[in-house]
């Protein structure tokens, strides 16, 4: 399902430094974290989400999120933008 939104999404950023970025420049309105990411790579995404009260959706695999990114490699975040 929430596969479905990236898929859906008219615009996204992947990775996590642009994520950031993009949520302290406020055109972020949802952020999706893969499950299987390494907690060292999305710990700044989410803490950055918490505090700016972004809602934070889990999905299980980086390897299926990339994809529904349409990008050839694994994604541990990803930022629905405005």
């Amino acid at each position: 399902m929430s596969y479905d939104k990236v898929l859906q999404a008219q615009n996204i950023i992947v990775g996590t430094k642009q994520t950031v970025k993009a949520m302290r420049n406020g055109q972020v309105v949802e952020v999706v974290v893969a499950k299987d990411a390494n907690s060292s790579l999305t710990s700044k995404v989410i803490s950055t989400a918490t505090e700016m009260n972004i809602p934070i959706t889990y999905v299980d695999s980086m390897k299926s999120l990339g994809k529904a990114c349409g990008i050839e490699v694994a994604a541990s975040t990803v930022g629905l933008i405005r």
